[in-house]
């Protein structure tokens, strides 16, 4: 049975996380995988003043987000308990964005070296040339099947080797030799893994989306509405426009042989009429996107009359 100091204790771990999920619900649920101390104590003093971050047993979080859930059954606590998974934490953002936490845990990543049997993160490739280690280590090297030689009393590396492979096994030799060459291929640090957002949880890459990005989609969207609406034949907001256009096209159409006229197909008749005046008022355009293109064709118009004067001279002289 816990004590009643543990329990007030764990009572205000869970007052205290219900308040920030339901009056600051704006945060970053990180996994702080291979994080030591001194890593997190230096991100908590970056974000002192801009965000809190909240760490704490995964038994404890979803106790907290049971009793939350009672409280305020609207707040999401429900969405967020199922996907607390592995050795997450939470940094809510109180005076600043999203973005600018990302930007704070990407100041704080440690190098580490590579340890037998953990799963590599990366791939590694060894470079050909010198490696900087003399002849008598040169096993190191044979357990691997790495080809190397002696020059100038160092080994070399006949050609490139890969030595880590994303997802494989760090082997033990493997961990050895990069020890020896004194390289470091992983680096360790909080990761963002979700997004906590007015009682929704969504995956992290979509802070990567941009407004651009965001406004191509939707007006995808509203292309493809359009289109359906028009197909099926349903007005729409998005296919109104279109049945309009289609509409006058067609009124045009009618009354363009016909001794009939309104003001918005004036400049329709008009265009009919004298299909040259039209060419007249829109060729300052043509210019200046296609200025060389012109210049171009005139210069191969001119050789083309040239050669034709020239073949008529030839005719001219051989029957004469």
């Amino acid at each position: 049975m816990p004590s009643a100091e543990k329990l007030a204790k764990k009572q205000v771990y869970f007052d205290n996380l219900i308040n920030l999920c339901v009056n600051s619900p704006n945060a970053l649920i990180v996994k702080a995988d291979h994080v030591a101390s001194k890593q997190m104590q230096s991100i908590r003093l970056a974000l002192r003043g801009k965000a809190i971050v909240q760490m704490g047993k995964n038994t404890m979080i979803r106790k907290a987000c049971e009793l939350g859930h009672e409280q305020n059954p609207e707040a999401g606590f429900d969405t967020l308990r199922a996907n607390v998974r592995g050795n997450i934490g939470f940094i809510f953002a109180t005076n600043c964005t999203l973005d600018d936490i990302r930007d704070c845990l990407k100041k704080f990543r440690v190098a580490a070296p590579a340890k037998p049997g953990q799963d590599s993160m990366v791939h590694y490739a060894l470079p050909s040339g010198p490696t900087g280690m003399d002849p008598s280590q040169t096993s190191f090297f044979q357990a691997l099947n790495i080809g190397t030689k002696i020059v100038k009393g160092q080994i070399e590396l006949t050609s490139e080797f890969a030595i880590l492979k994303v997802g494989e096994k760090v082997s033990p030799s493997a961990a050895v030799l990069l020890t020896k060459l004194g390289i470091k291929p992983f680096e360790y640090g909080m990761e963002v893994h979700q997004v906590f957002q007015d009682g929704s949880v969504f995956d992290a890459a979509v802070l990567d989306i941009s407004p651009d990005v965001l406004m191509t989609k939707f007006m995808t969207g509203l292309a493809n509405m359009a289109a359906f609406s028009r197909e099926v034949g349903i007005p729409t907001d998005a296919g109104l426009p279109h049945m309009f256009g289609n509409g006058f096209r067609n009124v045009a159409s009618l009354c363009a042989d016909i001794d009939f006229t309104f003001k918005e197909i004036e400049p329709v008749k008009a265009f009919l009429a004298d299909p040259s005046a039209y060419i007249a008022a829109n060729a300052s355009a043509a210019p200046a996107a296609g200025g060389g293109g012109a210049a171009e064709a005139k210069k191969e118009e001119k050789k083309v009359v040239e050669e034709e004067a020239e073949e008529e001279d030839v005719d001219f002289d051989l029957f004469g």
